[in-house]
């Protein structure tokens, strides 16, 4: 699935669908990130959902699926050590 957070909104209830699968998501938000590792099959617990979520309750944007693994928010230091490989 691919999404487009400017374009389409995706709100709590879409949640469980759109990061099923997911291992680890890692949510930044201003200066700082939190990285969440998932048990396979486990749903997405409410703290995770809490945290992509932004103010209006959609999910926050930049997001971006590599893999596995989800970005959440803008964080300089999270995104490269994703990208990179050596989280």
């Amino acid at each position: 699935m691919t999404a487009n957070a400017t374009l389409e909104r995706h709100g709590r209830d879409d949640l469980a669908g759109l990061f099923e699968g997911a291992r680890r998501v890692v949510v930044s938000k201003g200066k700082k990130f939190v990285a969440f590792d998932l048990a396979p099959g486990a749903g997405l617990p409410a703290e995770v959902a809490d945290a992509v979520l932004g103010p209006t309750g959609n999910l926050r944007a930049p997001t971006l699926r590599l893999g596995t693994t989800w970005l959440v928010g803008f964080h300089d230091d999270s995104w490269d050590r994703e990208l990179s490989g050596s989280s």
